[in-house]
């Protein structure tokens, strides 16, 4: 689960998988953060249970007034709560349709009223045939990974992020003549960081990442990405990156995680953010 809490007047929350202790908590942390916001958005990157579970706790709490998704007819033999509530959503009014290179206010479009979030889809391209197959298997309720949409922030004159949701190895290695990657400074492993879903090389060429973030996968399923720096959530806990012009400050809610080498270390200190406890200054991006 990500939120961006925009230097415009948007908020952004990706994907939720909200279940024990941190269920309450986290849901008064996004409360919190975007109540000076008057635009708020919901990005699913696709239907799997790790990427949606307890969206009817969030709704109930927080109503998702706007949630992008991209179209399909995924089913599952079990249904889940969290999935029938994914779909509700997903066929209702309150459901964009995201495709590679669509525009809408105020998420990539802005005006006299408010400035756009920053946000731009890379992917789908719906005319593609390896992704209307994949669309397909998730309709007959097979697998849904590579239904996972594409999606960038970039921060004007200052740093970009890029989610990939659970995109796998094969996949990537198809669709890479029709998707375009520009260079991207912070990129979210797809699938967890798991090896099933690394990044092929020509990817990472053409993105050209100065972190990667590995997700929390068991660790014997994650490729380290080896000559790339790494952030690996098993081992730092909860992420923050504060964008600061051309730097970004980095933190972990895990103490033991410690100071990066590779980081700079500017001196800055522990935070607060939102509800949390105690956050961990561990360097600071420059680029």
């Amino acid at each position: 689960m990500f939120y961006i809490k925009h230097d415009t007047d948007n908020f952004t929350i990706i994907d939720c998988q909200l279940f024990g202790e941190h269920k309450e908590w986290l849901v008064d942390e996004l409360i919190q953060e975007s109540k000076e916001k008057s635009i708020t958005r919901f990005i699913s990157t696709h239907p799997d249970e790790d990427h949606l579970q307890g969206i009817e706790h969030l709704d109930k709490r927080m109503p998702i007034s706007n949630f992008y998704v991209v179209k399909n007819d995924a089913h599952k033999p079990d249904e889940t709560v969290s999935f029938k509530h994914y779909c509700k959503l997903r066929d209702g009014d309150k459901a964009f349709y995201v495709h590679k290179g669509c525009t809408r206010k105020w998420i990539n479009q802005g005006d006299e009223e408010r400035a756009a979030s920053g946000i731009s889809f890379l992917w789908p391209d719906l005319k593609n045939e390896d992704f209307q197959e994949a669309l397909r298997a998730s309709t007959d309720g097979k697998e849904f990974n590579n239904t996972s949409l594409v999606a960038r922030y970039s921060i004007k004159g200052g740093p970009s992020f890029l989610w990939l949701g659970d995109l796998e190895t094969p996949f990537m290695e198809k669709i890479f003549d029709h998707i375009e990657l520009p260079e991207t400074t912070i990129v979210f492993a797809p699938h967890h960081g798991r090896d099933s879903g690394k990044l092929p090389n020509k990817w990472l060429e053409k993105l050209n990442p100065k972190i990667i973030v590995i997700g929390e996968a068991p660790s014997r399923h994650l490729n380290y990405y080896s000559g790339y720096k790494k952030i690996t959530q098993n081992k730092a806990g909860d992420i923050t990156f504060i964008p600061d012009g051309r730097k970004v400050h980095c933190y972990a809610s895990l103490e033991s995680y410690g100071k990066k080498d590779w980081l700079t270390d500017e001196d800055k200190p522990n935070e607060n953010f939102g509800v949390r406890d105690l956050d961990y200054y561990i360097g600071t991006l420059n680029f």
